[in-house]
């Protein structure tokens, strides 16, 4: 499981949803992560299974999509500048304002849904939110979210 600082974007701007998720997923497809393919298929994904999750503190939202498009599993997180309104997850336009987003690259099903289930339980914690949302360094918040998360790292990732 990749989760470096490459991978973790701050200050994001984006005017849409679909603009930081491009954003997020070019820079996956930069870093070899995933095939170029994955850029219109999570957009496309997220056109027609919404992910925005409102919470207590920031809403989040957790695009992703088909195994078929990753090349290496990982997570990017992007702390967007202005928050941007996701469609809520199980809705059909009603949205939520969005200040972090977790994008998934997962190349197997079982391992995707193990990790949805895991960021959930994050998501419930608004106090968790707000300290991802305000941290300044990348190291501490990958540090904080692999600890969250529970991943045990193997040597040299």
């Amino acid at each position: 499981m990749l989760l470096d600082e490459n991978l973790i974007l701050k200050d994001v701007e984006a005017t849409s949803a679909e603009e930081a998720i491009r954003l997020m997923a070019g820079n996956l497809f930069e870093k070899g992560i995933v095939k170029e393919s994955y850029i219109e298929a999570i957009v496309e994904r997220e056109r027609n299974f919404a992910t925005g999750l409102p919470t207590k503190g920031y809403s989040v939202a957790i695009p992703h999509t088909d195994k078929e498009h990753v090349i290496e599993k990982a997570i990017s997180v992007a702390i967007l500048k202005e928050p941007v309104d996701f469609v809520i997850m199980g809705e059909d336009s009603e949205t939520t304002p969005v200040k972090l987003i977790f994008m998934l690259a997962m190349n197997e099903s079982h391992s995707q849904l193990e990790l949805l289930q895991r960021l959930m339980q994050i998501f419930q914690d608004d106090e968790v939110l707000n300290s991802l949302a305000h941290e300044e360094s990348k190291t501490k918040i990958k540090d904080s979210l692999l600890q969250l998360l529970n991943f045990q790292l193997k040597g040299g990732e």
